[in-house]
């Protein structure tokens, strides 16, 4: 065996001394770097977030660096090189400081205490039990489960979903109506109390998600690359004329320019402005499969080279406020972009709970706005409210485009973990398994990734139940592995 190659010692001394000067510069331009960020952002906070508000200020300063080159200088040495600093940034630069320091002589330096260094874990813990519920040791990561509509007339249905683990009950106000939703949260309720457990209810207000609402083409027509269309204000279906479809939110419209694109029916077909007139816009399709693509009524429309401006709460949701307040656990918030919104949801839950506990605000990430604005949206929410952010794959993936959800859903784990605040890791997860009953590897993959998460959510589906079972699994092994970016080194059991 070769024999391992060694500095000379006074190279070696030199570097350390290096690297603290480094290191101590750091320190301090991100904590200079961070009182500023808290500065702008409004602060100071309520005593109760703000370690947290504070913490996600020094990430933002740490993290608009490219430590890279540092960080392989630290890893030469042994040192930790603060790949997994999310909860505790200056913690994190105090212990590695100590450590140089000791390198370099100083006998003394003191490091944090073991409870410092754990107290943004410890937050981050207490906010996901908070707001889920005391859940069992294993799986670290709540199940949540979109009920069907059968949810409302089928108590045994809800049972079987908690006994195979649902930790949380997504309802979503698109579907069903007030009725319905009754029904479905006293078939939780009684499954609770029969079953000793804990389930949380989350309402997902429907928000301004744009869909085909008119359609006007002859029937089974397919869009092939290159073939042009017109979304236009208002339509006949009825009336002879070339293809059209009508958006249910007519006023995208006018905030569409040339060049534009718009995608639909979850990013199955891609299209872009080629003209413009009072009300209408043609398209030209730019990506779609080789046998086509269908036009279909209800297909959501997406707009991801357009910051668009519309109402953050619909009418719909204004009516539905009156039982989600009420009734929910949780509230998801669709389409949040801006503070303003924020604001404006948090007013009305206010108006209609009056001196009930403040219910848990769920920001829903699903535009390139939302992404940019996520630092302040969380700050602006979790000041009043209790608040989770879900990363809603399925829009965020046609909104920023597939490669770039990739590493997106990565940094917006990384942001929140800062904030001291539990993910939703969203949509599709298991999707081959709940809809066949057999998954794929690919989503096994997937599930496996989501352990990252504090709560991973999945869709109906006439195999829920089984899926939920496998979820659980899934988890639970990755838990061994896993903790957020830590490698756990428990025994690997394959070849002993």
């Amino acid at each position: 065996m070769k024999d391992a190659e060694f500095r000379p010692a006074s190279e070696a001394r030199a570097d350390l001394r290096e690297l603290l000067t480094a290191l101590s510069r750091l320190r301090e331009e991100v904590d200079a770097d961070g009182h500023a960020l808290i500065a702008s952002w409004g602060g100071p906070f309520s005593t109760e977030f703000a370690p947290a508000a504070e913490n996600l200020a020094h990430y933002l300063a740490l993290r608009r660096r490219d430590l890279s080159d540092l960080q392989a200088r630290l890893s030469a040495f042994g040192l930790s090189s603060l790949g997994r600093s999310e909860a505790k940034v200056i913690e994190a630069l105090d212990a590695l400081l100590a450590t140089l320091r000791r390198l370099c002589g100083e006998a003394d330096a003191p490091y944090p205490t073991l409870a410092a260094m754990r107290a943004g874990e410890d937050a981050l813990s207490a906010a996901r039990d908070l707001i889920f519920g005391a859940v069992p040791a294993t799986p670290h990561a709540v199940v949540m489960v979109t009920l069907p509509s059968e949810a409302a007339s089928e108590p045994e249905l809800i049972r079987r979903l908690m006994e195979a683990g649902m930790g949380c009950a997504r309802i979503n106000c698109a579907h069903d109506d007030a009725a319905a939703w009754k029904a479905m949260i006293a078939n939780i309720r009684a499954s609770e109390r029969a079953l000793g457990r804990n389930c949380r209810v989350l309402m997902d207000l429907a928000g301004p998600k744009c869909r085909i609402e008119q359609l006007r083409a002859p029937e089974k027509l397919r869009l092939y690359r290159g073939d042009r269309f017109a979304m236009v204000a208002a339509l006949d279906p009825r009336a002879a004329g070339p293809v059209a479809i009508q958006p249910s939110f007519p006023e995208t419209i006018g905030q569409l320019a040339p060049g534009a694109e718009v995608w639909i029916n979850d990013g199955k077909i891609g299209a872009r402005v080629v003209g413009a007139s009072a009300g209408a816009v043609e398209l030209e399709v730019f990506s779609a499969r080789g046998k086509g693509e269908r036009l279909k009524v209800e297909k959501g429309l997406n707009f991801p080279t357009t910051d668009l401006r519309l109402p953050p709460l619909t009418p719909k949701d204004f009516r539905d406020l009156d039982f989600v307040a009420a009734e929910a656990d949780l509230v998801g918030f669709s389409f949040v972009q801006e503070t303003a919104d924020v604001d404006l949801l948090q007013d009305h839950l206010a108006a209609r709970r009056g001196a009930l506990p403040k219910q848990t605000i769920v920001l829903k990430i699903e535009t390139p706005l939302a992404v940019r604005n996520l630092p302040r949206l969380i700050l602006r929410s979790a000041q009043h409210h209790p608040t989770a952010v879900m990363i809603a794959r399925g829009d965020l993936a046609v909104e920023l485009g597939f490669a770039r959800l990739s590493e997106m859903q990565e940094e917006i784990l990384w942001l929140c973990e800062a904030a001291h605040v539990p993910v939703i890791w969203a949509t599709q997860v298991l999707d081959q398994f709940i809809k066949d009953g057999a998954p794929s590897r690919a989503e096994t993959t997937d599930a496996a990734m989501a352990q990252r998460a504090e709560c991973v959510m999945l869709n109906k589906g006439p195999f829920l139940a089984e899926a939920v079972t496998f979820l659980r699994d899934v988890l639970a092994r990755m838990d061994r592995h896993q903790s957020k970016k830590f490698a756990r080194f428990t025994p690997l059991r394959a070849w002993d």
